[in-house]
């Protein structure tokens, strides 16, 4: 099961059981009210009252074992997540510190008076034009007799895509261990057994 799937499933029956446990609580403080409000309420309404409140607990301790399931899912899903921003955030860097190397060697051969292409120059203009002018001005005043001519630096890269990462997050597969989905209707038919007989 995917990190994604499993999330809403987990969250889909939290709800429910929410939905449930308002459910009894309200019933459970109507048959209160009559308790108090009967003189043999004790006695009439002591076994009702009883297993709506273990019905109670065992819905909340189902309901706290799927929190805590999607307390890891959340986890896990922002580790993947986590780990493909990453990734593309090192490319990037990396990316960077490539193109910084490549003007600053622009600018380096540009001092050195040769002949550089002109799209390495506008990349240069673009980055600084304060660096590209005071480059074009040390190499008009190099004296040589043979100039280089470069190839440009930049040749036809192609771009990097990257995974979305709430895709990557979405479709990693749920840690084991997951707690088996256990509609609200049965586990109150599990903890209160006897009350359908009476």
């Amino acid at each position: 099961m995917k990190v994604g799937e499993a999330q809403q499933i987990y969250r889909e029956q939290v709800q429910t059981y929410r939905a449930q446990k308002a459910a009894l609580s309200k019933q459970l403080q109507d048959v209160q009210a009559k308790m108090k409000s009967s003189p043999d309420g004790e006695e009439t309404y002591g076994s009702e009252a009883a297993t709506l409140e273990l019905t109670l607990e065992a819905l909340d301790e189902k309901q706290q074992e799927y929190q805590d399931y999607l307390s890891k899912l959340s986890d896990q899903y922002c580790a993947y997540w986590n780990a493909a921003v990453s990734e593309q955030q090192a490319d990037a860097t990396a990316e960077y510190a490539a193109d910084m190397a490549k003007i600053m060697e622009v600018a380096r051969r540009i001092m050195k008076g040769a002949i550089v292409p002109a799209a390495d120059e506008k990349k240069l203009m673009e980055f600084s034009n304060e660096m590209y002018q005071t480059a074009k001005s040390i190499g008009a005043m190099v004296q040589r007799q043979k100039k280089e001519k470069y190839d440009s630096l930049w040749e036809d890269e192609e771009e990097k895509e990257y995974p979305d990462p709430q895709e990557e997050a979405e479709n990693a597969e749920a840690p084991a261990g997951a707690p088996a989905v256990v509609s609200a209707a049965d586990t109150i038919a599990a903890a209160a057994p006897t009350s359908s007989g009476e």
